[in-house]
């Protein structure tokens, strides 16, 4: 039995992006594997606790999860060029010695599937003036290595979800229209795989 791993970060429920396009997956990915296990976690209803050197229960929790899981579906939306809080606590407590390197250099977590779904208020892209401030993806793809969860990962970019809002970026409406269907085609195609 294949089991998924669903985790939303967002603080927003309504309006959500992340929360949309990983729904998007999630369902694609149900009825691909109606035996599957599945296993929700929402980071804004349920925080964990930040690492604070005080034994925490909820760790060995999150590890059983993530040790369950065949397939871990992340929605990082992008707050100030970064992730949300939230979803760092939730990596400070999971990504722990334990997932390091064995002596042979190969990962207990090697053999999962990382699909990563981020909404960008602007775009990120190589070539754009604002490529350099990503400190979303080059975080999570390091911290991921770290444990060995980045052997098969997926990144699905939704950006320029500002458009409609900010009056400064409305000429790129067309392109955020664009940029989220061509990311609910991208997670349909790896949810279906």
């Amino acid at each position: 039995m294949t089991n998924l791993l669903h985790i939303d970060s967002s603080i927003r429920h309504e309006g959500s992006v992340t929360r949309e396009i990983t729904g998007a997956f999630a369902d694609v990915w149900r009825s691909s594997n109606p035996e599957g296990g599945y296993t929700y976690r929402d980071l804004n209803a349920e925080p964990v606790p930040h690492v604070d050197g005080s034994p925490h229960d909820i760790k060995a929790h999150l590890v059983a999860e993530v040790r369950a899981a065949d397939v871990i579906l992340i929605g990082a939306p992008m707050y100030n060029f970064s992730i949300p809080s939230t979803l760092k606590a939730w990596i400070d407590q999971v990504a722990s010695q334990e997932f390091f390197p064995r002596e042979d250099g190969t990962f207990e977590l090697g053999g999962k599937r990382v699909v990563v779904v981020t909404a960008r208020g602007g775009s990120y892209k190589p070539g754009t003036p604002r490529e350099g401030f990503d400190f979303q993806e080059p975080y999570l793809r390091a911290v991921l290595s770290m444990i060995g969860l980045d052997q098969n990962l997926e990144f699905v970019h939704a950006e320029l979800t500002m458009a409609d809002v900010n009056p400064q970026m409305h000429q790129f409406r067309e392109l955020a229209v664009e940029s989220l269907a061509d990311a609910h085609r991208v997670v349909k195609e790896l949810a279906s795989a």
